[in-house]
């Protein structure tokens, strides 16, 4: 008969590795294969449906949605690399667009390690903020746009131990709430083709929220059909990757080797790692707050700043709402620049995440 299985045991956060890692601050890193190249008509389509955006700019217009630049780029979605074996926990991203990204366009993404940071961490003791910036170029050379972001980098083991959400209750929703969510759905406002401009903005004013979830196993599927996961291959192509990172093979229940990644669909990992239930990707709920935001701007109007600090894991079931206010308006070089206030907070009235943006909107006829 056999015993009590046990927790599996994952490596520490080890002084040499991180000297090794610390020695790669300030290189540029060697680009992961992107999911998305090109933004294609289809790639458009997918990132959307993925995010959950039902904009008909989207389809529309000849541009995509400004937070495409997490499927063309592994790194500003959370790709890390060093201390292996050691768990990355997405922390935010600060994205800044110098303009559109055009359909049919050739983005690439040039990535340094900025640097590295110890913090102290309740969830796992200790981490080690690992910040990239990358650089979007075009193919004339042309940079499109530039973003930090950044990861936690923590030990399984101890953040399991220290038992953080061990007391959390998983949600469950009375038909009644369920209809709230989907009247939520049906009431989504869109500002579309009708300006907002600048001067009808006043400060304090709420931006219409947007409602996303229950989070379900569904719904991630939905997002890394548009997104493409880090780790994320099948067959041969995976056994290709654990050659090349023996640390990112965890044996599943039956002894097979898969990813790290699949704590965002797989339960006994999540907990293995110090999660009560699997849990969103980070660079998701980064995009429904871009997608709050493009909802109020309209399609005349330009999100050139959207910075998110991811502050707590959402989990599988949790709903969560998106939600602005405008912080301050002024005119920059003759532009109606207005600063939001953006925060996604759950059913149990949790924030997990808060952001601002920077977004200009057209002037009215003087």
């Amino acid at each position: 008969m056999r015993g009590k299985a046990r927790a599996p045991r994952f490596p520490v956060i080890t002084r040499e590795a991180l000297q090794a890692l610390a020695a790669r601050v300030g290189s540029e890193i060697r680009r992961p294969e992107p999911y998305i190249e090109v933004a294609t008509r289809d790639a458009i389509r997918h990132w959307a449906h993925g995010i959950g955006d039902r904009n008909p700019l989207w389809a529309a217009s000849r541009t995509a949605p400004p937070t495409i630049l997490f499927a063309m780029d592994r790194v500003v979605s959370g790709y890390v690399g060093g201390l292996p074996g050691v768990h990355a926990m997405y922390g935010g991203a600060d994205l800044r667009w110098r303009r559109a990204i055009r359909e049919g366009e050739r983005v690439v993404g040039r990535s340094v390690l900025l640097r590295l940071e110890e913090k102290p961490s309740s969830f796992a003791r200790r981490a080690i903020k690992q910040t990239y910036r990358t650089t979007f170029v075009g193919e004339t050379g042309e940079v499109i746009a530039e973003a930090d972001s950044w990861c936690f980098r923590t030990e399984r083991d101890t953040a399991r131990e220290r038992r953080k959400y061990a007391t959390l209750d998983a949600p469950g929703y009375t038909p009644g709430e369920i209809a709230r969510i989907r009247l939520a759905y049906e009431g989504e406002e869109i500002r579309g083709a009708t300006p907002r401009a600048w001067e009808e903005v006043e400060v304090g004013e709420a931006l219409s929220p947007v409602v996303k979830g229950p989070l379900t196993v569904t719904s991630v599927i939905a997002f890394v059909q548009g997104w493409g996961g880090l780790y994320v291959r099948a067959h041969g192509l995976a056994f290709e990757l654990f050659a090349r990172h023996p640390a990112l093979a965890i044996p599943n229940a039956f002894g097979a080797p898969e990813p790290p990644e699949r704590v965002h669909w797989d339960a006994a990992l999540a907990r293995a790692v110090g999660v009560p239930a699997p849990y969103d990707y980070g660079p998701e709920r980064v995009a429904w707050l871009g997608h709050l935001v493009t909802n109020w701007i309209g399609d005349a109007g330009v999100l050139e700043r959207l910075s998110v600090e991811v502050r707590r894991h959402n989990l599988l079931g949790d709903t969560t709402w998106c939600r602005g206010r405008v912080m301050a308006k002024a005119l920059v070089e003759e532009r109606g620049e207005v600063t939001l206030g953006l925060e996604a907070v759950n059913q149990r009235n949790e924030t997990t995440a808060t952001g601002r943006a920077v977004v200009v909107l057209p002037r009215s006829p003087a």
